[in-house]
């Protein structure tokens, strides 16, 4: 982007993802633990599928890399959304390994060029009242929001505010609550 784009027309690039974030997930995981709040060691990677064999191929060595860890599982489904997601699944105290799954699996996309394809990433913990929880890394934006989802499509908005508050000390948390999609199709957070 130019000084044209930016001065001129208006238009301004949205931050560039940074991953390396996610590694701040383990020490909110602590937060949130000392809250009621349990990690279930299980996550996955949102990306749009594009036409084509390459993301599959890109896809295929990211599933091999993590099933070399037999501590891992991962797997590959859509959602009726058009979406692809690629889940991870550790033991529920091995959430530095699942961050570095999803981390390796977004940088592997990123790097063979889908990283516009790239949506988000969850962390999935259980409420203290049972419920799901997803802690939800916007790759686009750079920041995390939490996603409470409750039966009958509605969201818990005391707990999402709740976790944005226990959070925020220890990963970016996205400002713009417009921003903070609901994800009812997403691996583990249905009710």
């Amino acid at each position: 982007m130019g000084w044209l784009d930016g001065i001129l027309l208006g238009r301004s690039k949205p931050p560039e993802a940074d991953l390396d974030v996610l590694f701040g997930v383990p020490q909110a995981a602590l937060t949130l633990e000392a809250a009621g709040f349990t990690a279930t060691g299980a996550g996955a990677v949102c990306f749009r599928d594009v036409d084509g064999v390459s993301d599959d191929r890109v896809m295929a060595e990211v599933q091999q890399v993590i099933d070399t860890d037999a501590s891992a599982t991962v797997a590959v489904t859509d959602d009726g959304q058009g979406f692809r997601w690629l889940q991870v699944t550790r033991a529920p105290g091995d959430l530095q390994g699942l961050v570095s799954d999803l981390h390796a699996a977004n940088s592997s996309m990123a790097d063979a060029g889908f990283g516009p394809q790239l949506l988000c990433s969850t962390v999935l913990f259980a409420t203290p009242s049972g419920g799901p929880l997803g802690l939800v890394y916007l790759f686009k934006q750079g920041t995390f929001y939490p996603f409470a989802p409750q039966a009958g499509r509605r969201r818990d908005n005391a707990v999402e505010l709740q976790v944005r508050a226990l959070v925020e000390g220890d990963v970016p948390v996205e400002k713009t609550l417009e921003r903070w999609l609901a994800l009812w199709d997403a691996p583990g957070l249905s009710v």
